[in-house]
């Protein structure tokens, strides 16, 4: 008898071929059989005009610090996301040794817009090293299955404590990493991860600690996946790292190189592509090179205090983490706001806003008086109230006691060319960022997004192609076993939608964060049951599982 059958349902098994109709069996957490079964079943599910696809698996995530006190990894399983892969950046929380914990916890609270309140009071540091962590996540039982990249920031941190964000690495240092992230691949880490953007800053402003690393330093500790004959690398890019060394960190090392970001950007309107070409030319002569594109456009919802779009900018530094009478103070200054003018003038690395007000609105206000202004940019609000745009803004904000929450739209925003960034051979659809930048976005359901909008709504892709994307072809590139696809052996992991309704709710605000803190988030749409090893985790509407049926996924193919 079989545990559990799927009956009658569009069956896309996650390779890109073509969907067929077919009942799928599921015994001791695998796939039994696929066709049309006979047998008996302890569970048995309608799926008549629903499509069955393999669970989603979410490459790109930050839920490292909130497994230790949510295992659902909320919300993503309710997007059909069935795999997570947590540590990215370089911004894993293991190592950590207890002196570094807070350090830690701001540093990721800055760098990654989380509330730092939240990390204090709910993470659970009942680990120092790599596996103790994972030890931890397997105690505590985890609803998807996570894979974990060790992070070099972390590392860095652990060998060199705050000086890690103010200089290079003695040769000895470089030594003692190194032996750190053997120890984690030894322990089940899926690969290596690190960031040189210089819009990664942490708590005050520093940079982020993997930004003060020298190449050769990357180059060591990247090569300790050549040396393992395992393991993949992931970087969030900056200026240092150009396309021919990551080429060559992935020839060198025989592992799979993923380049963190391809956001299309109108004021640089070549960058993107060139990172996905770059890709594209990297494996046409057999080097491992992907870039990380995205379906969704980058747009945030922030209040001054913490506004990430700005913080690239030189005149915003002072702002960050100083009170709130010195940050009003500061913002109503004529010199600070012609310095800010200036920097949005001026030609500037990494900066994320350009000064087109259009694309900035007012989201919510704080004030009754000034709610008529909600839902217009601030263009329009200028305009109306006879001011600079610039003016209108801040004094927008000042008057409210900086409660005013804004929305921005950043990137990606031109569907045409994001359209083809993501057809491009060298693009791997992902950046959901689920568990990071909580105060200003949600994009947990980027997988949601292909299938309603990009499939459904505007004809992109072959729904059974698109589906091969955010599946089997993730799960093959990070070395993730039996994975990905409905067949014979494999885990069954999978996700029953309708395809005339699904996709991403609205975003909403939830106070469900440790010490009461709140976050955005959003709900599915029309996903009827997600499934993990073969357990039912979510029904369209609740989390149903009586205990995690996830796994620490630390054995991978090589």
């Amino acid at each position: 008898m079989y545990d559990l059958v799927i009956k009658g349902a569009e069956v896309a098994d996650g390779t890109g071929a073509p969907l067929r109709t077919a009942d799928v069996a599921v015994k001791d957490g695998r796939i039994s059989e696929v066709g049309k079964l006979n047998g008996g079943a302890k569970e048995s599910v309608d799926g008549d005009g629903l499509v069955l696809a393999p669970g989603i698996v979410d490459v790109h995530t930050h839920y490292d610090a909130q497994l230790t006190w949510d295992s659902n990894a909320t919300p993503s399983p309710s997007m059909g996301v069935t795999t997570v892969v947590v540590g990215n950046c370089g911004f894993s929380i293991a190592p950590c040794p207890p002196d570094c914990r807070d350090l830690i916890a701001r540093n990721l609270a800055e760098v990654e817009g989380m509330s730092l309140t939240a990390l204090r009071s709910g993470t659970n540091w009942d680990f120092e090293s790599f596996d103790e962590y994972l030890a931890l996540l397997r105690r505590k039982g985890v609803t998807p299955n996570v894979a974990a990249f060790i992070g070099h920031s972390a590392v860095r941190t652990m060998v060199m404590g705050p000086e890690a964000s103010e200089r290079a690495a003695r040769e000895d240092e470089v030594a003692e990493m190194r032996d750190l992230v053997r120890g984690g691949i030894d322990a089940g880490a899926i690969g290596f991860s690190t960031s040189t953007s210089i819009n990664h800053y942490g708590d005050g402003g520093v940079p982020m600690p993997s930004r003060l690393a020298e190449e050769s330093e990357m180059r060591s500790l990247v090569g300790v996946l050549g040396e393992k004959g395992r393991g993949v690398f992931q970087l969030t890019v900056g200026p240092s790292m150009t396309s021919e060394v990551m080429e060559s960190l992935a020839h060198d090392n025989n592992c799979p190189v993923f380049q963190t970001a391809a956001l299309y950007n109108e004021a640089f309107p070549e960058r993107a592509p060139q990172m996905v070409s770059d890709s594209a030319a990297a494996q046409a002569r057999g080097n491992q090179l992907w870039a990380q594109v995205s379906c969704q456009s980058l747009s945030m919802d922030f209040a001054l205090t913490a506004a990430f779009p700005m913080q690239s900018l030189d005149s915003w530094r002072p702002l960050i983490n100083v009170d709130n009478e010195s940050f009003e103070r500061q913002i109503r200054d004529a010199e600070f706001r012609r310095r800010f003018r200036h920097d949005l003038d001026v030609p500037q690395k990494g900066k994320l806003f350009f000064g087109d007000w259009s694309n900035v609105e007012v989201a919510m206000a704080a004030r009754p008086e000034n709610q008529s202004l909600e839902g217009l940019n601030i263009e329009q609000v200028a305009e109306r109230q006879g001011k600079d745009p610039i003016d209108a803004f801040f004094d927008l904000s000042a008057d409210e006691g900086l409660e005013t929450v804004f929305t921005a739209g950043l990137m990606n925003s031109n569907e045409d060319e994001v359209e083809k960034l993501m057809q491009e051979p060298g693009s791997l659809i992902s950046l959901s960022d689920a568990g990071a930048h909580l105060r200003y976005l949600c994009d947990a359901a980027y997988g949601l997004h292909l299938l309603g909008h990009w499939v459904r709504e505007r004809g992109s892709f072959d729904l059974a192609d698109a589906i091969r994307r955010l599946t089997s072809l993730p799960a093959d590139l990070y070395r993730i076993t039996d994975r990905g696809r409905i067949a014979p052996g494999a885990h069954a992991d999978l996700l029953l939608f309708d395809p005339a309704t699904v996709t991403r709710g609205p975003l909403r605000r939830a106070f469900d964060l440790p010490g009461g803190e709140s976050r955005l988030t959003r709900d599915s749409e029309g996903v009827h049951g997600v499934w993990v090893n073969g357990q039912h985790v979510f029904d369209g509407k609740d989390y149903v599982a009586a205990t995690p049926p996830g796994v620490v996924i630390d054995r991978f193919d090589a």
